[in-house]
């Protein structure tokens, strides 16, 4: 259901379609628009178009906490922005886009604590007993109390279109529970749904793996939980699933989506004949490159694929759409793959980052649970070699862990893993600097951190971090800390210099900060922190 706050807000429902194709053609000075997961489908972190804030004034004199908006869920999905959208009376409002474990999705103005949102689009209905999946029923404290909306959605500016994908929990035929996970379309303007929306996920390919039934496996709506950010690609809407807390059985899964029809396209099942290979990342999204190739990393699972087998655990894989469905272009799987699965050493937490240096060296970057940073060549990523990683164009021991993805600008690598400082590579003749050129003075305790870089263009760049949850720690305030860019050994800002004014909400693990226009948006339990320019802060 869609609930607007007030009869003002419906009377605009039938205006809104000329409303926002006038904020999408006018003339507008605000130029950062957040429409996917870390800014780019090259999934690079950067908001380059970032005017307002710079080392000089982010501070704990100039800058500092604004306003918090509360919503009625959790917020792990990262926030998303479109600036000067024009309401009644000719108005223009920035807007930020809110998904929640509740299973809801807000349009809120972006620059003030106004109580009521723009829209407000629910997908439970507690009175017909659908709500959110309860984290009891997935038997997975990671998420809780409830599992809604994890995922970050995409936007689709040119069709005025949100995708976002919900699980619910709702009374079955029998009368027993049933799971439902589906992919709704919803109007940028009313958050009503587009015609045909939503569709159910159904899926199943041949395979006698864990689930298997008459050598067939079928996508399964509770054990297959989607925390990997949504992508759209050429007019695909991608998705991918991993597993709540290992409880089996459970299947890496790809599927593209029709963005206009939301009719199913194809189907890629990582490990077929075996089990688990889930894509989670740490909820950072799968990279995509001009042409149209689709980048994920799977976790623990076996790996047979250099046998000629169809089961890619711990591996990098290249996925194409063509008339024919789906299929994996390209791979690359670490030498010491069975030792990574045998010590839960997921190659899979963290998230790929494609980059360009000044050379045209296309690359493709990454960090796995066990810590190692990857370079690998985007257009030949390097297959299997059993003795060594011969087919990576570089590897080497960066963290104690990776639980999130780089974030890349300017010929820099920024990285923040976990129980080490964040640390800034060089890139050049497609290669990292061997050693850090600067790092932060201290490092950063589990699980690290996915960092988003705000620069104006090649200058005044700041890289942004989120302190989060540690795993199995107590509840605490999330973080936000500000470093210079040039030089991340110098700490512009942590929210804890004046906890009184600036401390966030409640931490949850993996957000990712959102930089847009002049202001910090973060996620945490119930609502979005909002940073900026303390009044009277010249911007």
């Amino acid at each position: 259901m869609v609930r607007f706050p007030d009869a003002g807000v419906r009377r605009l429902a039938g205006a809104w379609a000329l409303a926002w194709w006038l904020a999408c053609t006018a003339p507008s000075t605000a130029a950062t628009w957040v429409t996917t997961s870390q800014y780019d489908d090259a999934r690079t972190g950067a908001d380059t178009s970032e005017t307002v804030l710079t080392p000089r004034n982010v501070n704990v004199r100039q800058f500092g906490h604004r306003f918090r908006i509360r919503v009625d869920g959790d917020v792990y999905a990262q926030p998303l922005y479109l600036p000067r959208l024009r309401l009644e009376g000719g108005a223009a409002r920035n807007v930020l886009f809110i998904a929640t474990e509740r299973g809801s999705v807000y349009a809120c103005d972006a620059d003030s604590a106004t109580v009521s949102p723009l829209w407000h689009a629910s997908f439970v209905d507690p009175d017909a007993h659908v709500t959110a999946v309860p984290s009891r029923d997935l038997h997975c404290p990671f998420i809780t109390p409830e599992v809604g909306i994890t995922s970050t959605p995409v936007i689709d500016r040119a069709a005025r279109t949100l995708y976002v994908l919900v699980r619910t929990r709702e009374p079955g035929p029998d009368g027993a529970a049933r799971y439902v996970q589906r992919l709704h379309a919803l109007d940028l303007g009313r958050g009503t749904e587009r015609p045909g929306s939503p569709v159910e996920i159904r899926a199943s390919v041949s395979g006698t793996g864990e689930g298997s039934a008459s050598h067939v496996i079928a996508f399964d709506p509770l054990r297959e939980n989607p925390r990997a950010s949504l992508l759209l690609i050429h007019g695909h809407v991608v998705l991918t699933w991993a597993s709540s807390c290992d409880v089996g059985p459970y299947h890496g899964w790809i599927m593209f989506y029709d963005a206009r029809t939301l009719t199913q396209e194809g189907v890629v099942n990582t490990t077929p004949d075996a089990g688990q290979g889930g894509i989670w990342q740490s909820d950072t999204g799968p990279a995509a490159d001009e042409s149209g190739r689709v980048f994920a990393i799977t976790g623990n699972g076996r790996f047979d694929g250099a046998d000629g087998g169809h089961d890619f655990g711990n591996s990098v894989l290249a996925v194409v759409a063509d008339r024919g469905g789906l299929g994996i272009a390209d791979s690359f799987t670490p030498f010491d793959q069975r030792d990574l699965d045998a010590g839960d050493g997921d190659l899979g937490s963290g998230g790929p980052v494609l980059v360009r240096d000044r050379d045209g060296h296309r690359r493709l970057v990454f960090a796995g649970k066990a810590g190692k940073l990857y370079v690998l060549d985007a257009h030949d990523l390097g297959g299997f070699h059993r003795s060594a990683d011969t087919g990576a164009v570089q590897t080497f021991a960066e963290s104690d862990g990776e639980y999130g993805a780089p974030a890349a600008w300017n010929g820099h690598l920024y990285v923040q893993g976990s129980g080490v400082p964040l640390r800034d590579f060089t890139l050049a003749r497609g290669r990292l600097s061997a050693t850090p050129a600067a790092q932060s003075r201290e490092p950063m305790p589990n699980p690290g951190a996915t960092p988003t870089v705000s620069a104006n263009g090649t200058r005044d760049g700041i890289v942004w971090t989120v302190q989060s949850k540690p795993f199995g720690g107590d509840d605490r305030p999330a973080i936000l800390h500000a470093y210079d860019a040039a030089d991340v050994a110098r700490e512009l800002y942590t929210s804890e210099q004046d906890p009184a004014r600036d401390r966030a909400g409640t931490a949850l693990r993996f957000n990712i900060p959102t930089v847009a226009d002049g202001k910090v948006y973060v996620g945490t339990r119930g609502g979005v922190d909002v940073y900026g320019l303390r009044k009277g802060t010249p911007g």
